[in-house]
């Protein structure tokens, strides 16, 4: 699966984490660490799927899917995962927004 492609993810309920940046000029390293979160995440208990986007002006949305909210709060704590954290603060975000969602129905549609 690439960050392309659609998640698929389990009959309702489950969590989803939307990550929504604006990114800063220049790569630093981005590329390679958004690629390791992502392996990371993967290897986490409760790691449904992840669908993400980024345009070319830089604003990007990324949505993780997880079982529980507890999930999510483990996954956030992850020492690695709170290095980048800080590194997106410090150096890749001129901003960003996080919400939690409850995902409590979902509808779909695949040609394949």
């Amino acid at each position: 699966m690439s960050l392309h492609d659609l998640a698929s993810t389990p009959k309702p309920p489950y969590y989803a984490a939307i990550f929504t940046s604006q990114r800063s000029e220049g790569d630093g390293g981005y590329g390679a660490t958004a690629e390791r979160m992502l392996e990371l995440a993967r290897a986490q208990p409760g790691f449904l799927g992840v669908e993400s986007v980024r345009e070319a002006a830089g604003l990007g949305i990324t949505v993780s899917y997880w079982s529980s909210r507890e999930d999510i709060r483990a996954w956030k704590d992850v020492l690695e995962h709170r290095a980048a954290q800080a590194r997106g603060r410090a150096q890749w975000y001129t901003g960003y927004q996080l919400r939690i969602c409850k995902v409590e129905a979902e509808h779909g549609f695949r040609s394949h």
